[in-house]
């Protein structure tokens, strides 16, 4: 993992812990279920043929 995207992951946990102490709850609700959301549709989003693909690709590891 390069540094940059550690700097990224950790200013990502720091946002979003920082709503979940000073947010309003519906505020961090969104927030939250959209990082959640995101992922998922995009899978969804895929043919199967894409799906089968990246599970080939995770399978044998990527950069590998």
């Amino acid at each position: 993992m390069s540094p940059v995207q550690k700097y990224a992951i950790g200013a990502g946990a720091a946002v979003l812990l920082s709503l979940i102490i000073f947010g309003t709850g519906w505020i961090t609700l969104l927030v939250v279920l959209g990082v959640v959301a995101a992922p998922v549709v995009g899978y969804l989003m895929l043919d199967p043929s894409q799906r089968e693909r990246l599970k080939r690709a995770r399978k044998r590891g990527i950069g590998r």
